[in-house]
């Protein structure tokens, strides 16, 4: 089993004891109790195994096989314009293998009340390290996640988003990472986002690679939103074809809040997120839609858990997926609803398009609803193109490929065109039209 393999042996236990943090304040040496803290439970629990119920359809023995290496801080200057959107050129945070980058990154488009700074400066910050102190490691709890753990443990670069209270942010902030290494590189980006009394913001989570090369990327995102605020939140991972990705993203929701996220999946061998929403405060809304499009020898895995705790809350989760060649897809969405949480709304669905004989879904929606007012259902679906709308478009003269390939280009366009930025629309439709060309010249 993976824990198995890492409690012989654990490379990042040495690498974590190679770099000593050094507390030279209250708020530091509360970081490094942090860190310490997250390592001891690490090393004790491991990574998780496929005799985890969570983890059964996901092995990630492969990762904590692959002896993994932090590169050294680098300079090394390269073109961003494939990173990057037109929208947010002077709106973005770019990171390099986990580490900020400032000479690669512009703010001067974002408003100066606007704080999106290195985490590392907001821990020791006196304006700022006492909202970091209360709200970093509480969403995402490391306990319960030996990723997280390991993320927490090598916490030290990251972002830190402060949106003020009434500050209304139109441009879009993005949150470039890149991984510019050899093979066996791993980062660890953090995001810690913490929404004001109504405030709004739209950020952009995009992960990608300089080269094809087989590295490994944990990444953990928090989102504090307080009363009223609204956060939009799009994440992009299009990782290398050889790497792997794991990511957690949880967001604490409070009064009349409200959080929009969409995720979309093309990259990495072996991809897995989890998120997690809670609403423990009257009248919170939250969207959490997705896509992931995955061919021969890609497995992604999808987890996530709403938890409606109080009265007058509403979730809305669509999940969509095009799975071709010898590829594997996981579903798992979990909406609690709690005793006193009457008057909820929430829907989930998840719709999966096979493109061959040899792809494979796992999908298990799931509702638990412990009180009687609700409004609520949930819904699965795995299938093939469907002939009799096949057999339509073929009888008003299209190419029976052209003819798959546009049925399929539409069951995507579902969640693309909730997509407000632009380029990001047009990327994905690209990407979708891209990997069905490729198939349609095979």
């Amino acid at each position: 089993m993976a824990t198995e393999i890492l409690k012989t042996e654990n490379p990042y236990l040495e690498a974590f004891r190679a770099v000593p943090v050094q507390p030279t304040s209250e708020r530091t040496a509360w970081l490094a109790r942090l860190r310490r803290n997250a390592m001891d439970h690490f090393t004790e629990v491991g990574f998780p195994s496929v005799h985890d119920e969570e983890w059964k359809y996901t092995n990630v023995a492969p990762i904590a096989r692959f002896a993994f290496e932090i590169p050294a801080p680098q300079q090394t200057a390269f073109d961003l314009t494939e990173f990057t959107y037109p929208e947010t050129a002077k709106s973005q945070l770019v990171f390099v293998n986990g580490v900020l980058r400032n000479e690669l990154s512009d703010l001067s488009a974002l408003p100066d009340q606007l704080v999106a700074i290195d985490l590392s400066t907001a821990v020791v910050d006196e304006r700022y390290g006492d909202i970091v102190w209360q709200h970093l490691a509480q969403q995402a709890d490391y306990v319960a996640n030996g990723f997280v753990a390991l993320n927490t443990a090598f916490l030290s670069s990251g972002a830190f988003i402060y949106v003020p209270k009434n500050l209304i942010v139109e441009t879009p902030l993005h949150l470039v990472f890149i991984c510019d290494s050899e093979d066996k590189a791993v980062s660890f980006p953090r995001v810690l986002v913490v929404a004001e009394e109504s405030s709004s913001i739209s950020l952009i989570e995009t992960y990608a690679a300089t080269a094809e090369t087989a590295y490994f990327t944990n990444a953990v995102v928090e989102l504090a939103l307080k009363d009223n605020a609204r956060v939009t939140h799009y994440k992009v991972q299009r990782e290398s074809k050889d790497a792997f990705h794991v990511a957690t993203t949880a967001a604490d929701l409070g009064r009349n809040s409200n959080y929009d996220t969409t995720t979309i999946t093309l990259g990495a061998q072996l991809s897995r997120h989890d998120i997690a929403a809670i609403m423990d405060n009257e009248g919170a809304e939250c969207r959490v839609d997705g896509l992931y499009i995955v061919t021969t020898g890609q497995h992604t895995d999808t987890h996530s858990v709403i938890d409606h705790r109080k009265p007058n809350c509403s979730s809305h989760q669509l999940y969509k997926g095009i799975l071709d060649g010898k590829s594997r897809a996981v579903f798992n969405g979990k909406i609690f609803v709690r005793h006193d949480a009457q008057k909820t709304d929430a829907m989930q669905t998840n719709k999966n398009l096979l493109l061959s004989k040899d792809a494979r879904v796992d999908t298990k929606p799931q509702l638990e609803i412990l009180a009687d007012d609700v409004k609520c259902a949930h819904g699965a679906a795995v299938g093939q193109i469907d002939e009799d709308e096949l057999f339509y478009l073929e009888t008003r003269g299209i190419h029976p490929d052209l003819a798959r390939n546009l049925l399929t280009y539409g069951f995507a366009e579902e969640v693309i065109t909730n997509i407000s930025v632009a380029s990001i629309r047009q990327e994905l439709d690209e990407a979708v039209l891209n990997r069905l060309n490729a198939r349609l010249e095979v």
